[in-house]
This record gives C-alpha cells, sequence and structure tokens, in this order.
C-alpha cells in the first residue's frame, strides 16, 4: 500500500487474490469423517497431522474451527459469486453438507463444543492425545456456541432460510448467559456453573458476540442484533483504561490482549450505522491507535502488554490479529479519513503479507516470535479456514469499494 486511491485498489486485489488462493487450498484438502473440514497442517513445516500428533491429530474435531469455516465460506460463497462462480459453486459443495452436519450436531446437544472424539461426542482432550467425556450442562454457554450459532446462521439464510428465524431466536440464550454469568471462557475444563460464575469478567465473550452483528445486516437481520450497542457500551465503559488508551482483559488487571481490544474496534465499526455518534467512532479510533502502538512490535502484534507500562509481556505474535487490525483499520479510515489509521494499514499489511504469509501455499505462519516462526498454539492447532484472515480481508475489500477504491476486482484462477 502506497496511499489512498492506487494504494488502497492495489490492496483490495491481494486481498482477494489471498482470499481465492487460501480457499482453494482448504477445499483441495481431503475432508475428514462426515464432511468436516481439514485445516490440520503445520504452518511451519507443512506436514499434516496424524494419529500420533496427540490432540493435534485428525481424532480430534474442534466445534470452534468448523463453526469459524462455516460462516467464513458460505460468506465467500456470495462475495466470489459475481467473479468466480466456479469458486463459489465448489464452496457450496463443502458448506452446504457442513451446515447439515453442524445442525445434526446443535439439534442434538442444544449446544456446540470445543472438541469432539472420533464418535462426535463431546471431550476434554489432553496435548497427549488422552480425553475424558465433556460435562454438558444445559445453562452454562461458550465460545463454541457462538462460532457454531454464528456459522448456523449465516448458512440457513443461504441454503435453508425456513431455518433461520428458529436459529436466530436461540441468540438471546447466548446474550444471556454472557451477561448472566452462566458464560465459560476456558473449555479445556470441565464446564460447571461454579466455574463461570467464578472467572474474571473478560471482555472476550461480548467482543466474539459482537462479530455477530455485522453478519446479522449482511443478512438482511439487523434486528437480531439489538445486544450490539449494549455490549460495545458494557466494553468501553468497564474495560478502556483512561491512561492507556487500552482495553484491559479484566477491569482492574493490568493484562490487555490488544489483539482482542483491536478486533473489538472491528467488530463495533463494521455494526454501527454511518450516522453513528462521531465521539464514540472517534473513541473507536483511539482504542485501535493505542493497541497497534503498544503491541506492535517486530514481527507482528503481541500477544499480551501491560496497561501500566504498554510495554509486551508475551514474546508470541500470532498471525490473526495482523488481519483483524487491517479490518479494524480499513473500516476506522473509511469512516475518518485519518492519516494515521491509514498508516496503521500500511503497517499491517506489510507486516503480514511480508512475514507471515507463505505465498504459493496460501496460508500463514501461525505464530511467530523476533527469532521467527515458532510451534505455538493460540486456540485451536487447525489452521485458519478462512475466519480471521478471509473475513478480516474481506471486509477491507469492502471498505475499499465503498471508498471507492477497488474498481472491479478480478481472482487469480491459478491461485
Amino acid at each position: 500500500m502506497s496511499g489512498p486511491g492506487g494504494g488502497i485498489a492495489q490492496a483490495a486485489q491481494v486481498y482477494a487474490d489471498a482470499n481465492a488462493a487460501s480457499l482453494r487450498w482448504l477445499l483441495a484438502r481431503p475432508l475428514l469423517g462426515p464432511g468436516f473440514l481439514n485445516s490440520k497442517q503445520n504452518s511451519i513445516t507443512l506436514a499434516d497431522y496424524g494419529p500420533n500428533d496427540g490432540s493435534r491429530s485428525p481424532e480430534f474435531t474442534y466445534g470452534w474451527i468448523q463453526g469459524r469455516g462455516l460462516e467464513a465460506l458460505v460468506t465467500h460463497a456470495a462475495f466470489f459469486a459475481g467473479s468466480d462462480r466456479g469458486l463459489t459453486g465448489a464452496i457450496d459443495a463443502v458448506a452446504r453438507p457442513l451446515y447439515d452436519i453442524l445442525r445434526r450436531l446443535w439439534e442434538r446437544d442444544g449446544h456446540a463444543y470445543f472438541c469432539y472424539d472420533a464418535d462426535l461426542r463431546p471431550i476434554i482432550a489432553g496435548a497427549d492425545g488422552a480425553s475424558s467425556p465433556q460435562a454438558q450442562p444445559a445453562e452454562i454457554y461458550t465460545y463454541s456456541d457462538i462460532f457454531v450459532l454464528k456459522g448456523l446462521i449465516a448458512a440457513a439464510a443461504r441454503y435453508d432460510l425456513p431455518s433461520l428465524d428458529g436459529y436466530l431466536a436461540e441468540l438471546p440464550a447466548l446474550v444471556g448467559a454472557i451477561e448472566g454469568g452462566r458464560f465459560q471462557m476456558d473449555e479445556r475444563v470441565p464446564l460447571l456453573a461454579r466455574a463461570a460464575a467464578n472467572q474474571p469478567d473478560d471482555f472476550g465473550p461480548r467482543m466474539i458476540l459482537l462479530g455477530a452483528a455485522g453478519m446479522l445486516k449482511r443478512i438482511g437481520r439487523p434486528d437480531a442484533a439489538g445486544f450490539a450497542e449494549r455490549f460495545i457500551a458494557h466494553v468501553l465503559e468497564r474495560h478502556l483504561d483512561a491512561v492507556s488508551g487500552l482495553l484491559r482483559n479484566v477491569p482492574g488487571m493490568d493484562v490487555c490482549n490488544v489483539g482482542h481490544g483491536i478486533e473489538f474496534v472491528g467488530f463495533a465499526l463494521d455494526h454501527l450505522p454511518d450516522e453513528a455518534d462521531r465521539a464514540l467512532i472517534r473513541q473507536l479510533e483511539a482504542v485501535l491507535l493505542a493497541s497497534f502502538a503498544a503491541g506492535f512490535h517486530a514481527p507482528g502484534i503481541r500477544l499480551a502488554v501491560s496497561a501500566a507500562t504498554g510495554e509486551p509481556t508475551s514474546p508470541y505474535c500470532p498471525w490473526w490479529s495482523l488481519p483483524e487490525t487491517i479490518r479494524s483499520a480499513a473500516l476506522c479510515h473509511e469512516r475518518t479519513g485519518n492519516p494515521q489509521v491509514l498508516d496503521v494499514w500500511r503497517k499491517a499489511h506489510a507486516a503480514f503479507f511480508e512475514t507471515y504469509w507463505r505465498g504459493e501455499l496460501a496460508i500463514a505462519y501461525q505464530t511467530m516470535t523476533a527469532e521467527g516462526p515458532v510451534d505455538f498454539v493460540p486456540a485451536t492447532p487447525d489452521l485458519d479456514p478462512g475466519y480471521h484472515t478471509g473475513l478480516s480481508l474481506l471486509a477491507a475489500i469492502e471498505a475499499a469499494g465503498r471508498l471507492g477504491a477497488n474498481g472491479a476486482l478480478k481472482t487469480s484462477k491459478g491461485a
């Protein structure tokens, strides 16, 4: 990127090509089990995970990944329908059956779970591959519920419209769990009411569910996102540190996951209408700038920094926070035209595509430190199925289009 106009247009084309190539990589891989997405590949060695790789092996299915992947696939199918009907058809051929699989699991359990065994039973899996059954209390909700329900809503809007209202009607239970102390963040331990009630007041659950608001707007159901502005206000009122401008993970505690702060800004801007309060937009812009300034240390954005000192407290730089920064900066620049925000966009773009993106194989290194790629798993060992990277870049493409900068995008059929 070199600046407005041509720079942004060029970036938008890079994003479209990267997303198309990444989807082709994912779709070319053999499906697992009854039709699950297979991104079980080591981002450093490029070796596929096998039966001797413990919790990374194909024996374990992560509800997080499959739900994220379903939302990403159906969103990209709609995007590429006008420029690459062949790619859209290939996406639909995988996404439609995946919707049916996740729909049946949701109907069976009333929830989604972080990890399933080969028989699709919810389990807690250790790194060595040992496992135990997961508790299934009906009143406790988790991140997996958010990701799978978002995927089901997005897919129902494309493939199964009569079922859409039913899935939308399940959103209030998720909102109520988050606001009522019945949402458990740690899914690697037994799900228990007392665990959910006693966990720290992290803004993560509100931030992640806020991501549904923009999707609901795109499928023509913004009426289902009544929680969104309440979530935005809650996070800014309780978690914003007035001195550093960072979002503290937990009020009163020092740790800041600046990637989550940046992701929150992107989701908020994706939801807010054009006529949103300008003071709120400037406040979100300030969180983006402060979070990037504190977190961006080569080669990427550190996993955690101190609110008190602004210094990184983790050596790890996961891939996902860079495309999330591209999304947030693009949406913010569209609103404010601030050259500082454009500079953040440029820097995040350069860091991601020059350092993390593997190029010919359209995947990113999952985690890096100052010494280079490291085998550190941020959340699940499966690689990104078009969610953090693809949906973030897609939002930037759409922002570029509204800025009049991308013209007629084309996809690289040979990618």
